[in-house]
């Protein structure tokens, strides 16, 4: 196994995933870098389904193995919302900023003990021989007031860990790998591809 093909344009999720997978002996490129152009349709209910449909549609173009991951947040209080729509959600060309903004807005009100949520990544593995793995990953804390920290993407800003008494956003790229759902989830697949 020399390349591993991961399954996204994302390019902070790519430094996260090159970080937390730098001691296996193998490349890990993006779908742009392969140069491979595909419209997946992620049509799945559950992060699982999508991180599939992913894996499988570019391991059948390239007859590579490829990784793909689905993550999101889920917020209790809001029925678990945004969920596996959390990179669609209020549209996808809505900048994090609105998005948080609006989150907190919702859970105006909501005292802390009901502002729990998680960081969710399932991480799916497809193989040339047509065999998939997934495995996935989970990150606990609670919906914070405001946003705070330059570290983190997405919803980072606004993810409150009580134990750590700062946000995902707050916490150093090492930090956050060591504990983050991706982190745990790309882990737990490096064991599934040795």
């Amino acid at each position: 196994m020399k390349k591993i093909i991961f399954a996204t344009g994302n390019q902070d999720k790519m430094r996260e995933i090159r970080e937390i997978l730098a001691d296996m002996d193998v490349e890990v490129v993006s779908m742009k870098e392969a140069g491979i152009h595909a419209d997946i349709v992620e049509d799945g209910s559950t992060f699982e389904e999508n991180a599939v449909i992913k894996a499988k549609t570019i391991c059948e173009l390239t007859g590579e193995i490829t990784l793909a991951d689905d993550s999101g947040l889920e917020i209790d209080y809001l029925n678990k919302e945004p969920g596996i729509y959390s990179a669609r959600y209020m549209g996808e060309d809505t900048s994090y900023h609105i998005k948080n903004a609006s989150l907190i807005e919702r859970l105006n009100g909501v005292p802390d003990e009901k502002r729990t949520a998680r960081f969710v990544c399932a991480v799916a593995a497809a193989f040339p021989d047509g065999s998939v793995k997934t495995v996935r990953g989970t990150m606990e804390g609670r919906i914070g007031y405001e946003e705070k920290g330059e570290n983190g993407f997405g919803y980072d800003p606004i993810f409150y860990l009580p134990e750590y008494g700062c946000t995902s956003a707050e916490l150093s790229g090492e930090e956050k790998n060591k504990i983050s759902h991706r982190g745990k989830a790309l882990r737990a697949i490096k064991d599934e591809l040795k």
